[in-house]
């Protein structure tokens, strides 16, 4: 795949919206792709993050341990599908807040899933050189980020406030 067919898989995705073509193709040089088959890992839950993912074709499932949603021992129960995700959708963004570990499971559920894979390191060079570019990125990766929390099953099971 080219630079130009990164670039309109990364259009797609919400984390790059208002991103100016210059920086497009400036992103999509850092791009690498790979593909993965049904139940593969992508990133197991408790691993270090460095890189931000894209999906260019196929379905990846977001695993948590049952523990955080559960008080029950967590070897009675499988992992947790909180969020599928598509075409166009990013995942591992966190990895550009923090090098922290992990908060999930990332598994590819249909064959030939193929991702846009951008290190965390180099991302943050091109946002450092380009200020702009960065602001945006933070914006909209906080966006994101806060329609995907919504939008999980964990947030169903969050008890309501009262007012």
């Amino acid at each position: 795949m080219s630079t130009t067919s990164f670039v309109k898989v990364l259009k797609q995705a919400d984390i790059f919206y208002k991103v100016t073509p210059t920086e497009m193709e400036m992103i999509s040089s850092l791009c690498l792709e790979r593909s993965f088959q049904a139940g593969e890992v992508i990133f197991p839950e408790g691993t270090d993050s460095d890189e931000l993912y894209i999906i260019i074709e196929g379905e990846v499932d977001i695993q948590v341990n049952p523990a955080l949603v559960s008080d029950q021992p967590q070897n009675n129960f499988a992992s947790i599908t909180i969020a599928t995700l598509r075409r166009g959708q990013s995942f591992g963004e966190i990895a550009l807040v923090d090098k922290g570990l992990r908060s999930a499971t990332a598994r590819a559920s249909q064959d030939k899933t193929r991702l846009l894979i951008i290190a965390r390191d180099k991302l943050m060079q091109l946002c450092d050189a380009r200020p702009q570019l960065g602001y945006r990125l933070m914006y909209n990766l906080a966006a994101d980020l806060a329609l995907k929390m919504r939008s999980t099953e964990l947030a169903s099971l969050t008890p309501s406030r009262a007012p």
